[in-house]
Parts: C-alpha cells; structure tokens; sequence
C-alpha cells in the first residue's frame, strides 16, 4: 500500500465514519482490506482505492464497514447496567411518573446485545413498569449488524458472553445450535440505520442515551461537536452513559459527571454550542468498536 493511499484510506474513513487513525495503522488497513479485496476479485489496497476514486459507492461502504468492528456482548461491563438498575431507573420511575413513558437510545447498538440487555433490565422491573410506555431505539453505522439485531439469533459463544444462565432461560428459545431472543423484547427495539456524524435531531428527545465505547475512535473537535448534538436531544433531567475510557471532562460543559458513578453523566443546563456538521458525508452510522487500534 503507498503513502498516498493510505492517505486517502484514513481521509475517507474519517470523513464517513469519524474513526480518526493515526499514521502508523498501515497494518490495520491492509488486514481488514485485502479480505475484502480478494472477495471482490480485486489485486490489492491500490486497485481497491482506484475503483472507490471511480466512484463506486458499495465499495465505499464496504470498507468502512469492514473497518468498523462490532465488538460487543451482553451486559458488557457490567457497571453501566448496574447504573440503570440501581441510579437511573429509580429516578425515572419517580420524575416520569406523570406520563408513564421512557425513551432509551442505544447509540452503538452493534448486534443488538446492549439494548436487549437494557430490554431484559426492563422486563425485570415490569411490575414498576405496569402501563408505561417503554421505547428503546438501536442505531448504527452498519446495516448489516442492524439486520441480525432485529433478528435476535446468537451462537452459544456469543449467548454464553456476560449473559446470566438465568436470563438466558427466561428470555431466550434455543433453536439447534443457536438461542433467539423472545418476541416481545425485539418487538421493545426499533433499528435505525444512523451515522452520528450527521444531524440525528430527528429521533426526537430522550431521557436515556447510552453512547458507548464509539467516541473515543473520533477526534477531538468530532467527540466535542456530538457531546454537543447529544445534549440537545435528551431531556434536563436526563442520563447519558458513556464507555469506560471515554468522558466529557475537558471536551464540554454541556454535560456534568454524576456523582459516584464511573461513566454516568447529566445535562449541565449549559446551553450547547451550534452544531457543526461535516462538510462531506456518507451513507454511514456509528463506529461500535475498533479492535487493533
């Protein structure tokens, strides 16, 4: 691969996706690249940035896609489920009492395990949330792990990755080799294909979005820009929950740390500066993770 295409590799990666590599990820490209190139019956990384220069859109989205991993499992971290369970929820329980609804948006919704796992936190909780209107919408930047999240359908190996057997039982039917997550709690989540670097403003207002595990990919003034759009669409008393490696501190003061919980943050009242939104664009969403980097 020649500097220049490597170049154009992390320019066109950046402007679609917002994954900010630095110059040294050479190896990065052509390990997710040339599977890809081969698939295709191209020659290599050269032939592969020549025919996207030509204007072919598919492979375009085929390599952000194949640079944007979906790492992800059940619970994952545990912590930040514990944080909806024991902080968040008994908070909206009592401020939302009035109009009995609650809106989630999983903004790294991958293959679907962090908002079933949000949805079985929310059936757990189902006598509290007798008459309540629940909504949890799953965004991403890949259409293709949209499409086995509104499926449901996990391996033993991906079942058996942070899931308690006893939720596994409870919420899953095991069809062969593979468990299917129960109708009602798909039916709990709706899939958008989505790319944060673009305006979201049409998904409405939330009281909770969970945004983990994509910001700290992005580069500064892109993580600053999307804290700043997030805050516009969450309500003043509202939760965002961040990854472990990533925070709000010293990016902006639209949003404040809430206190004793690792990775758990509320509006500030701040009003958010105008939103900036990038110049070029792609048919892109979120970047859930980036393994290697």
């Amino acid at each position: 691969m020649t500097p220049p295409d490597y170049e154009y590799l992390r320019k066109l990666l950046r402007d679609h996706s917002g994954l900010d590599l630095s110059a040294d990820k050479q190896y990065l490209i052509e390990s997710r690249l040339l599977p890809l190139a081969r698939k295709a019956g191209i020659a290599g990384i050269s032939e592969l940035v020549q025919k996207m220069k030509d204007g072919s859109a598919s492979l375009v989205t085929q390599v952000v896609e194949a640079m944007t991993t979906n790492e992800t499992f059940f619970f994952r971290d545990k912590v930040p489920f514990d944080h909806f369970r024991d902080s968040i929820m008994p908070e909206i329980l009592q401020a939302r009492a009035g109009r009995k609804s609650i809106r989630i948006w999983c903004a790294a919704g991958s293959t679907g395990q962090e908002p079933y796992s949000l949805a079985m936190c929310l059936k757990e909780m189902s006598g509290a949330l007798s008459g309540w209107r629940v909504e949890i919408i799953a965004t991403d930047l890949s259409q293709e792990v949209l499409e086995k999240s509104k499926a449901g359908i996990y391996s033993q190996f991906e079942v058996q990755r942070g899931l308690p057997i006893q939720l596994l039982v409870k919420y899953f039917k095991q069809t062969g080799e593979f468990w299917q997550i129960n109708a009602d709690l798909r039916a709990m989540v709706q899939h958008r294909q989505l790319n944060l670097l673009h305006d979201f403003s049409q998904l409405g207002t939330f009281d909770v979005i969970f945004c983990r595990n994509v910001l700290i990919y992005f580069d500064q003034d892109t993580k600053i820009n999307i804290f700043n759009r997030l805050a516009k669409q969450m309500e003043p008393d509202g939760f965002l929950v961040l990854g472990a490696a990533e925070t709000v501190v010293g990016l902006t003061d639209v949003f404040k740390p809430f206190p004793d919980r690792r990775g758990l943050y509320r509006p500030s009242g701040v009003r958010p500066a105008p939103a900036k939104m990038p110049a070029s664009g792609g048919a892109s969403p979120k970047v859930s993770a980036v393994a290697g980097l």
